[in-house]
């Protein structure tokens, strides 16, 4: 990967970055190094880039901020970015596409044995003194073990998740995503699957790992549950709008599905007024895919380093626009 010599990043003091949300302690000692931070978002009209998590960028910020010359998103996921904005005003946006694979690929296999398991709901019932005698009925669960997992985006960060049910549940992988080839899927070991119906019907478990567009909007809708086994768990780890939040409660809660988990919500982090919160046979977790210290020193050096080459005049590595 390209990256700026020392002597280049100390001769950068002249730029001001917008930054609010934390990053990895060493990333941020470059970019105190390097240039000048500011948390303030009045100050948008003087900075030379932006840094972001979660915060969005907005077209009125983004129009603003005329000395504005790259966006660096810590993460993979850049919807919360207004991109045509930023191709318009000439702003480049860089990101961090392969930086939290493989922690986001370990989170959909930990849901999928929590749900499958009944881990949290355990857990949940002991606290209140529910659990009268060992193994309860009401916590029969399901072995992952020669099961079929449908994949939703045959993306990186599924790949890894369907690479570990592979090799260590002996899971049969189906792959939904029109932008894999058969042959794609052969080499990896794969089932191509024509349709997403076909999947949603087949599989024991499903993992969504998509970006949120308008084709993916409510891409899991009631449509696509009713579709599901009963004995069937779906997991969410790619954006809160990709699933009907609405439709999965529903399916939830009649139990025409076993069980969900979802890292991600339409409104973030979920509480109490998220209805999915309130039932025994949904774990939710507030997006905390990359949540890992591994994750977090390789997203905020990649991230730094990205913003740092376009404000130098380099070519970044992982270039959105």
């Amino acid at each position: 990967m390209v990256a700026l010599s020392n002597e280049e990043v100390f001769k950068m003091k002249k730029y001001k970055i917008l930054l609010k949300e934390h990053i990895d302690k060493n990333a941020l000692e470059i970019l105190k190094e390097s240039c000048t931070i500011t948390d303030d978002f009045d100050e948008i009209e003087n900075v030379d880039a932006i840094i972001i998590r979660a915060e969005k960028v907005t077209r009125e910020m983004i129009a603003k901020a005329k000395k504005l010359k790259v966006i660096g998103k810590h993460g993979v996921g850049y919807d919360s970015i207004d991109i045509q904005a930023s191709k318009e005003f000439g702003i480049d946006v860089v990101y961090t596409p392969i930086a939290n694979i493989q922690s986001v690929g370990e989170l959909i296999i930990a849901l999928m044995m929590n749900t499958a398991r009944n881990v949290s709901l355990s857990f949940e019932r002991g606290k209140k003194n529910l659990n009268k005698t060992i193994a309860p009925k009401e916590l029969i669960g399901y072995q992952l073990n020669h099961k079929k997992l449908g994949i939703v985006g045959a993306g990186k960060i599924n790949r890894i998740a369907a690479n570990i049910a592979k090799v260590g549940f002996n899971m049969e992988v189906l792959a939904y995503d029109p932008f894999i080839s058969e042959e794609d899927c052969n080499e990896l070991g794969f089932k191509k699957a024509q349709s997403l119906e076909w999947v949603m019907e087949t599989s024991d478990f499903i993992s969504i790992s998509v970006p949120l567009t308008g084709d993916t909007k409510h891409l899991i809708n009631k449509t696509m549950l009713d579709l599901m086994k009963s004995s069937a768990i779906l997991i969410n780890t790619s954006r809160g709008g990709v699933v009907d939040e609405d439709a999965l409660y529903h399916a939830l809660y009649n139990k025409s599905i076993f069980a969900a988990a979802s890292d991600v919500f339409v409104n973030e982090p979920p509480t109490h007024e998220n209805k999915l919160l309130s039932l025994d046979n949904f774990v939710a977790t507030p997006h905390v895919g990359a949540n890992t210290h591994e994750a977090m020193e390789l997203m905020g050096s990649t991230v730094v380093n990205e913003v740092l080459l376009v404000l130098n005049g380099r070519t970044p590595n992982y270039r959105v626009l």
